[in-house]
């Protein structure tokens, strides 16, 4: 996407009453020309708004980190996905370690890291709680909870979501294990939570993805900023 189309994204975010704003890709990790895109969008990004600038581009190298926290980058959102276990039976491209080790790498470099997982991929309810776990030792700032959304023609197309109450069961788990992270509710959580959106902030949850995510739609921010007036939740507007 072209940075002025970014910028525009990112205008809009920032007038809905967003903190920070994500550039994301959907690769292993970033070549050298995609790289030098994302770098002219954050300095873009950072000159003509007041959002935070995030990146999601997969695997980094330790000079891309460094590179990142140059530029202003703030956050990094890098997810193991699923816990250890579990981990080989949705991918075979590269290994839980690989993923550990870049979550490690943002920390290392001085960026705060956002990583999670997803929900509902054929995990047991204990190899839930060994996510949970693994990311407390991993200790993000940030960590999304993304609810599995059935996509045709894909390994998950048939697999049926976790039922409401079960993921909102699930979100106030991991703020048991988790006290003091930033816990989002993330992509899936219209299908999976549907009427229990709200149950799911009131569980645990002080954080949520708002607008659409890597390949499916969400609902509306203004649908969401309802939500949060509904509950009495105020939107933070500072980022220390």
């Amino acid at each position: 996407m072209a940075k002025e189309k970014i910028l525009l994204a990112a205008k809009q975010s920032e007038k809905m009453g967003a903190m920070d704003f994500c550039i994301v890709i959907s690769a292993k990790g970033p070549t050298p020309r995609i790289f030098k895109q994302v770098l002219e969008a954050v300095d873009l990004l950072r000159e003509e708004t007041s959002l935070k600038i995030g990146c999601s581009l997969g695997d980094l190298k330790e000079e891309q980190a460094y590179e990142l926290k140059e530029h202003g980058v703030w956050r990094y959102n890098h997810n193991l996905e699923a816990c250890k276990s579990f981990f080989p039976n949705v991918c075979t491209t590269h290994s839980y370690e690989d993923r550990y080790r870049t979550a490690e790498l943002v920390k290392k470099v001085g960026m705060n890291l956002c990583s999670g997982g997803i929900l509902g991929m054929g995990e047991s309810v204990r190899q839930r709680l060994e996510l949970a776990f693994e990311l407390r030792e991993l200790g993000p700032s940030w960590v999304p909870i993304n609810f599995i959304n059935p996509r045709p023609g894909t390994p998950f197309e048939k697999m049926e979501t976790v039922t409401p109450f079960e993921a909102v069961k699930t979100i106030a788990i991991f703020r048991l294990i988790l006290p003091d992270k930033i816990l989002m509710t993330a992509g899936g959580r219209e299908v999976t939570l549907r009427d229990l959106q709200a149950m799911g902030m009131v569980a645990g949850a002080n954080a949520m993805i708002l607008g659409n995510y890597l390949t499916t739609p969400g609902r509306t921010p203004e649908e969401d900023l309802r939500m949060l007036d509904d509950l009495e939740m105020p939107v933070r507007t500072d980022v220390n």
